[in-house]
């Protein structure tokens, strides 16, 4: 499952955000996640900026104001997502937006990592019974143990991405190791959410068992805002799309390695070789090491890796240089 995350990319657009599903479900993802943001239900005006990006807003919770939408607004959102066939997710901030995305008709939610230990607002989720995915980034084992054992109890399918807080994550901090280890502790689907603003993280997860992908998505990375320089742009998800189904396909296919071999047929012939002499030498010659040579293809003399029961052994004729040397021509 590939998921691109808008987030804030819209800048408060929503125009902007309209467009974002569009070309996302182009690019061929399978989910658009978004956060509602609702100012008064989640912040205060102590609230600082993560990083001074805003040229417009005073405060954190002037940004978010201006990131809010409508009711309204949101049903239209998720309209648009389901006649594009892709699954609406979003991440609540607040018990306030919980009830709104009931209104707005959610079907799966996100819960981004710096709210893993509000309890409250995951007991409130959980009663929802709707399926949950888990961000992990800002969060150590004991929260999430917490976390996914409050909706395990209440009978909540959850799920689980492992996340690194770092914007753009370095390779050493993608932690790909981790996501077996969280297979192992919880048994439940594990992912990667990725802020490393290229693709090869996302598909060195694939390859290392992530059954949930997530990635920011952005126009370009020039754009304002907090997660731009941390995402994929639209043409990068598309390349992510295609190579991840293709490490999928590979990563399905069981073939042992003869197996494999065997498929080759002639063309391993083609490339193999055959055993030659490699000087002009008499019939009654002991042939030596220094003798023999090999050549393309393989099938018109002896098997070069059978040299060692060659040497030794007395032509029955005289052969020319570069003649392949057959079992009809040692005594």
């Amino acid at each position: 499952m590939i998921v691109a995350e808008i987030a804030q990319a819209h800048d408060g657009s929503v125009g902007i955000l309209h467009s974002y599903i569009d070309a996302l479900a182009a690019a061929g993802v399978d989910a658009i996640k978004f956060q509602m943001h609702i100012a008064e239900a989640e912040s205060s005006g102590h609230e600082m900026f993560r990083i001074p990006f805003s040229y417009v807003d005073k405060s954190r919770y002037d940004y978010w104001k201006r990131m809010e939408l409508s009711l309204e607004q949101w049903k239209e959102i998720k309209d648009h997502c389901d006649k594009a066939a892709v699954e609406f997710i979003c991440s609540p901030f607040s018990c306030k937006a919980v009830g709104l995305l009931e209104q707005v008709g959610i079907s799966k939610y996100k819960i981004g990592s710096g709210e893993i230990s509000n309890h409250l607002l995951l007991h409130k989720i959980a009663q929802h019974k709707r399926p949950v995915i888990l961000s992990s980034g800002m969060s150590n084992i004991d929260e999430l143990d917490a976390a996914v054992n409050i909706f395990k109890e209440a009978n909540v399918e959850v799920s689980i991405l492992q996340c690194t807080t770092a914007y753009p994550t370095q390779p050493a901090q993608w932690g790909l190791g981790i996501i077996s280890t969280f297979k192992k502790r919880y048994n439940i689907p594990v992912g990667f959410s990725d802020h490393s603003g290229d693709i090869i993280a996302g598909l060195a997860a694939t390859a290392s068992g992530a059954e949930i992908l997530e990635v920011h998505a952005v126009f370009d990375r020039r754009m304002f805002g907090p997660d731009a320089m941390a995402s994929l742009e639209i043409d990068e998800i598309e390349r992510l799309v295609k190579g991840v189904k293709q490490v999928k396909e590979a990563l399905a296919n069981t073939a042992a390695k003869n197996e494999q071999v065997a498929e080759l047929g002639a063309l391993k012939n083609m490339f193999g070789k055959s055993l030659c002499i490699n000087k002009n030498l008499p019939a009654g010659h002991t042939i030596t090491f220094d003798d023999l040579d090999a050549k393309k293809p393989a099938g018109y003399g002896i098997s070069p890796a059978e040299f060692n029961n060659v040497v030794g052994k007395k032509l029955g004729r005289s052969m020319n240089q570069w003649n392949f040397l057959t079992d009809q021509d040692i005594l």
